[in-house]
């Protein structure tokens, strides 16, 4: 395994999509803007290494829960073991990696010593060995997982860090608010992929911690199925080549920055991650970049105008950023690639009402992760009424904009009636994977239809 080749740091592109017209005196601007990096990414070939350095090229660490409750049943640890293993079968030569065993503390399981270990053939090895320390006792403690795996993967010199945590209960042996407390200190430091095994857990907990730290989450139901999810995760780590990338947003005096969301491949709110940069512009964090497409959907308020007037309401550009705790560069970073955002004024009724496909697609594709959420939250409280009402609406979302994905997770939760009025009535039996599958993969976009 790990059979890669390096290729060069990818090139980005920005393509902005938007009507710049307004109605005289209109004042709010959406744009979506598709962000594609090409270029980077890893093929097969020989092994990209740090050698002659001594130092790793990138750093992931795996974190696996090993409370108590995965002993029960003890197939979910010996899919954990296999997972692990998987994972660090797929770690590229080179690349830094650790091994955390999680309850209500963390423990190094390897290489120990505070460090990362170099990926090769000896190490890998060692790693497996050492798989088998892994045994079930004790609480969970998510927050002290994390913090350990921070200082692990604090190295400066590395470019990508990132960690898989795996967990198959509630973080009951330490408060929210010092989950929380581990989240802020991590943010900016690395990016974490989470994965809930079983159906024991918080789905709005791992949610959360993926979330925060810029990652995806999912509920893999039977333990079987982890080492799969594991090598996969792992495929796409290692074909990460540019780490910190941020998204800065420069707005014109008078002009003010409604929402920053990214939505696509999955919705999510960037708005409050905000950090000044200058008087008008600021950084939003998009983490890790390999061979991908992004989209994301700026909303800006602009001082109103009359007919004729054109401005530009705002300048949208990809730069690397310093990570969290380091000192920013004396030296402004160069963008990566830049894209404008206009507002035109007009007395044409038609121009100024148009939606751009765009920007009309992902305001429903946002409005359905909102309206599962909502579904599932009255279904778990027992209002019928609301719950139909909601996941109705997700129903005829999912289908309006192609999502068959989503679609099919709703109809797991309820009769479709009729899919193009939202008709729907609630199933009298759900099983619980299927409803926290749907809930968890409630944000999961799909692109424009062509």
């Amino acid at each position: 395994m790990a059979n890669f080749t390096k290729s060069r740091v990818p090139s980005f592109s920005a393509e902005v999509y938007q009507n710049p017209y307004l109605p005289e005196g209109g004042r709010e601007v959406h744009a979506i803007v598709t962000v594609t990096a090409t270029g980077g990414g890893t093929t097969g070939g020989r092994p990209v290494s740090a050698v002659g350095t001594g130092r790793p090229d990138a750093g992931v660490v795996i974190m696996v829960d090993c409370s108590g409750s995965m002993d029960h049943p003890p197939e979910k640890l010996r899919g954990a073991r296999e997972a692990t293993a998987a994972a660090i079968d797929t770690v590229r030569d080179g690349a830094g990696f650790a091994v955390v065993a999680g309850t209500h503390r963390a423990a190094e399981i390897f290489p120990g010593g505070g460090r990362l270990a170099v990926a090769g053939a000896a190490t890998r090895a060692r790693a497996k060995d050492a798989l088998r320390k892994l045994s079930a006792g004790g609480g969970t403690a998510i927050g002290t997982w994390l913090r350990l795996t921070g200082r692990l993967l604090s190295g400066a010199e590395m470019g990508v860090r990132h960690a898989l945590l795996l967990t198959d209960g509630r973080n009951e042996h330490e408060s929210a608010q010092d989950l929380r407390a581990a989240l802020d200190a991590c943010t900016g430091s690395f990016t974490c992929d989470a994965r809930g095994v079983g159906t024991d857990w918080e789905v709005k907990e791992v949610t959360k911690i993926a979330s925060a730290l810029l990652g995806t989450a999912d509920i893999v139901a039977d333990p079987a199925h982890l080492a799969a999810d594991f090598t996969q995760l792992m495929e796409t780590a290692m074909g990460k080549e540019i780490a910190d990338v941020a998204l800065r947003l420069w707005t014109p005096l008078g002009a003010e920055t409604v929402f920053v969301k990214q939505v696509a491949p999955a919705v999510a709110d960037l708005t409050g991650r905000r950090r000044d940069f200058g008087p008008r512009s600021g950084d939003y964090p998009t983490g890790s970049w390999g061979d991908e497409s992004r989209d994301y959907h700026l909303c800006l308020r602009v001082p109103a105008a009359a007919v004729g007037q054109e401005m530009l309401a705002g300048r949208v550009s990809l730069i690397i950023s310093a990570p969290d705790g380091l000192a920013p560069s004396a030296t402004p970073p160069q963008p990566l690639t830049q894209g404008l955002v206009r507002a035109v004024w007009t007395d044409d009724v038609t121009a100024s009402t148009s939606i751009n496909p765009q920007v009309a697609h992902y305001t429903g594709q946002a409005e359905l992760a909102y309206v599962i959420q909502q579904g599932l939250d009255a279904r778990k409280s027992g209002d019928t009424d609301g719950a139909m009402a909601k996941l109705g609406r997700a129903v005829q979302l999912a289908g309006a904009s192609g999502n068959e994905e989503t679609a099919k997770l709703l109809a797991k939760v309820v009769d479709v009636v009729d899919a193009a009025t939202g008709t729907v009535r609630l199933k009298a039996k759900v099983a619980e994977a299927d409803e926290m599958t749907l809930e968890t993969r409630s944000t999961r976009t799909v692109r424009v239809k062509n």
